[in-house]
């Protein structure tokens, strides 16, 4: 991401946007908790008194991030179900989907996970969790009708792709000629396996 500098004080356009990009740069090279406001100003080139037009603080400037991943991954999510016909398909088009989202956007996928911001200061975030599993629920529904099996199948189902998100961005795939496709492939295994025994003990 480019974000072009300007000298501090100097107005801003788009300042809102600006500011988001330049915390997304600083938390690609440092991580969710690695920078300040002020130096997401000094990224951004607008002075140090601007952000508070628009946040309040850095955890309202990340909780804004979140937000936008949250979005970001629904509309992804969203696509990879649409594109199967089958609920067993489509939870492991939702899992590969997941594990993509975390290659590609991972500033994003590490603020909503690791900002450590609070569902009660920032309900926001908490109904865009909501808007994942309800976007999950009716496909669960479809493979074990009973709503808390159900719920317990997207956690499991989550979890996994979350693992193997985490382990590619570690590094911990790198044995692997291709670790993208090895973990999108894994993914999609690891969910067959969670519906065949979520259906064996029902």
């Amino acid at each position: 991401m480019d974000v072009k500098r300007r000298r501090p004080g100097q107005h801003h356009g788009d300042l809102r946007n600006a500011l988001e990009q330049a915390a997304l740069e600083l938390v690609a090279e440092r991580g969710p908790h690695g920078f300040t406001l002020a130096e997401a100003c000094r990224r951004a080139g607008v002075s140090v008194s601007a952000p508070y037009k628009h946040f309040a603080d850095r955890d309202a400037l990340l909780a804004a991030l979140a937000a936008r991943s949250y979005r970001e991954q629904h509309a992804r999510f969203s696509e990879a179900i649409a594109s199967v016909d089958d609920a067993e398909g489509q939870l492991a088009a939702f899992a590969v989907a997941y594990v993509r989202f975390a290659a590609d956007e991972q500033a994003l996928f590490d603020i909503a996970f690791g900002a450590g911001l609070g569902k009660e200061e920032h309900p926001d975030l908490a109904e865009a969790g909501s808007a994942l599993r309800d976007l999950l629920m009716p496909v669960a529904r479809r493979i074990v009708p009973d709503d808390a099996v159900a719920f317990d199948l997207i956690v499991s189902v989550s979890a996994s792709a979350h693992g193997l998100a985490v382990y590619l961005q570690q590094g911990l795939l790198s044995t692997e000629s291709e670790p993208l496709v090895a973990a999108e492939r894994r993914a999609g295994y690891m969910v067959h396996a969670i519906i065949a025994q979520a259906r064996a003990d029902r």
